[in-house]
């Protein structure tokens, strides 16, 4: 008998009727054996091992807001959380064409569209690091970007480097994938470059990848040309394939230039790892992107098929917004970036000022993107066991909630986001200096003292 046949009681088959014989034993509902029936269900070893700090750690604060001050978040890297921040009407509008089309409501390819993706490669291409459509997979956000690339390059038990401070996702995303994670440093005593040195001294033979996150989340940094050039030599000497997180690409302020990675190097290949969230003020409309730089075919069509099957996983990113993307890129005026940087560094130099005046915080001016990191000088502060402490307190206290940088592997340290509107941004800094100036201890004296 052929192994697959649909067998049938009588000439029409009813539903309950008809099974399926595989190999000529039948398949009907039995008793399996070596099974006792028993519930016995348990979370995977990935979900068990995937863990969030910052929500860890946040969800974990059960202090309440002083109810007598209204609540300021500096802690949310949502640009649209207050709507000082809106998206340009064209992008708005770009997406009710593309609704109103009635031409995305399918499903697309699950790397996206064949004319989605050209429109990122003539966008992003630049003689120094040229793009073509198949050098481009879209995602749903920059989060799931960077988890093809991590699971395209690396596998259980091998290691990926990582920057200390850095946002957590690649933590989360590699740990939960049996990856190891290594963390490499930055000197906020050089505008948080890297310790080349030290993160060379990282590499072993199963380094799969390294993360480079600029302009930087948390840290607001944007690396020079010739810093980034000493990064790429690293890798080159080293040979491991850098994953390239430009999320905050060309979120610089007017003293500081964005460098793509890939344009200072044809022989180190990238993925490079962006998006319409934060450039476009638009984070719930999750559209990412991966670039693929390979010019010297290290990666080959093997790591191409590797993201190709992967993100076949799930069926792409939304079609909508694949079919506004055209207009988007091209018919967003110069004059919104600009207006958006503006503000992003206005903001960015105010908090810097009025923080940098409060004795023990010495924050570290930001270049780019929406964010400003802040040391806190612990042993002028010793009721405060950590910066998680200091934080609570300070919510507490104040009603300003800014993220403590143990959420970022970089303990007493604090985030500052830089997004919120200007009036909200001066009374935090000014609740944040009466906070530090009440429990503030001196080199010398005594609790008395201070507290007169």
């Amino acid at each position: 008998m052929d192994p697959y046949v649909i067998q049938m009681n009588g000439t029409l088959p009813s539903v309950l009727d008809v099974h399926v014989n595989i190999g000529g034993r039948s398949s009907m509902p039995g008793k399996v054996k070596g099974r006792k029936a028993r519930w016995s269900v348990k979370p995977s070893d990935m979900s068990n091992k995937t863990f969030n700090p910052i929500r860890t750690i946040v969800d974990s604060m059960k202090v309440k807001p002083n109810p007598d001050k209204a609540m300021i978040a500096l802690s949310i890297g949502d640009p649209t959380v207050f709507g000082n921040l809106p998206t340009d009407p064209e992008v708005t509008q770009a997406m009710k064409d593309a609704l109103d089309s009635g031409k995305y409501n399918g499903y697309a390819p699950s790397i996206g569209y064949l004319s989605s993706r050209e429109e990122i490669a003539s966008y992003y291409h630049c003689p120094e690091a040229p793009l073509e459509a198949k050098d481009i997979i879209l995602t749903s956000g920059c989060s799931q970007a960077i988890e093809l690339c991590l699971a395209v390059l690396a596998n259980p038990g091998q290691n990926i480097l990582v920057p200390r401070p850095g946002f957590s996702l690649y933590k989360t995303l590699a740990e939960s994938m049996g990856i190891e994670v290594k963390l490499y440093n930055l000197l906020p005593e050089k505008s948080w470059e890297i310790d080349l040195k030290q993160l060379e001294s990282l590499i072993d033979e199963k380094t799969a990848c390294l993360i480079v996150n600029n302009p930087s989340n948390p840290c607001g940094s944007v690396f020079s040309k010739s810093h980034l050039q000493k990064i790429l030599a690293v890798a080159a000497r080293q040979c491991v394939p850098i994953l390239a997180d430009e999320i905050y690409g060309d979120m610089v302020f007017s003293d500081s230039k964005f460098e793509p990675l890939a344009t200072l190097s044809s022989n180190v290949p990238i993925l490079s790892c962006g998006g319409l969230a934060k450039r476009w003020l638009v984070p719930g409309w999750r559209l990412g992107w991966i670039l693929i730089h390979d010019r010297r075919d290290i990666f080959g069509n093997e790591i191409r098929d590797g993201l190709v099957k992967l993100s076949q996983r799930i069926l792409g990113p939304c079609t909508i917004v694949q079919g506004a993307l055209k207009s988007i890129l091209r018919r967003t005026p110069q004059e919104f970036y600009h207006n958006t940087l503006s503000f992003l560094k206005s903001n960015a130099d105010l908090c810097y000022g009025a923080l940098a005046a409060i004795p023990g915080l010495r924050p570290v001016r930001p270049s780019g993107a929406m964010y400003l990191m802040v040391e806190i000088e612990m042993e002028h502060f010793p009721e405060f066991k950590d910066d998680v402490e200091f934080t609570e307190r300070l919510v507490a206290e104040q009603s300003v909630h800014c993220l403590p940088a143990t959420c970022f592997e970089y303990p007493n340290f604090f985030r500052v986001v830089i997004t919120v509107p200007e009036v909200m941004m001066l009374e935090a800094c000014s609740r944040i200096q009466e906070f530090c100036e009440r429990h503030y201890h001196g080199a010398e004296g005594s609790q008395e003292e201070c507290d007169k």
